[in-house]
């Protein structure tokens, strides 16, 4: 378990410098909706390379799929062009602190219904006091 732990740890330290990158390409080209777009087309090769890697025979069950599984793209795409496009003007820690908040209260939704056929783990006391100190943790980083 601890291999996830770093593996995720290394993902969340990754989004604030992924913010920072792709909104100063943004900035420097003048064009957020472009710095998103050459984002997507990185993400989609190094995707590309690694399925290549571990094997091809997911792409044949994507047409079995349920569509609204297929709205997670929407979700990174609003993502991608969201930070970039407001982390210039808002500031990446205030853009990534919102972010943060917001993936507190979606991912203690998603747990304590199973919603997406995600594991149960009921919202009791214990957790909703935890959510509520990180995210009081997460506001007090964003204090001048």
């Amino acid at each position: 378990m601890a291999h996830y732990a770093i593996v995720m740890l290394l993902a969340g330290i990754g989004i604030p410098v992924l913010a920072a990158l792709n909104a100063g390409l943004g900035s420097r080209i003048g064009s957020p909706a472009a710095a998103a777009t050459v984002l997507f087309v990185v993400a989609f090769t190094v995707s590309l390379v690694v399925a290549m890697l571990v094997g091809r025979q997911g792409f044949a069950q994507i047409p079995a799929a349920p569509k609204h599984l297929l709205l997670a793209g929407f979700l990174v795409a609003f993502y991608i062009l969201s930070i970039t496009f407001i982390a210039p003007h808002f500031g990446v820690g205030n853009a990534v602190f919102f972010v943060l908040v917001g993936q507190l209260f979606s991912a203690a939704a998603i747990d304590h219904f199973g919603l997406f056929g995600a594991q149960v783990s009921p919202l009791g006391a214990a957790r909703a006091g935890g959510i509520a100190v990180m995210c009081a943790g997460v506001w007090l980083t964003q204090q001048a």
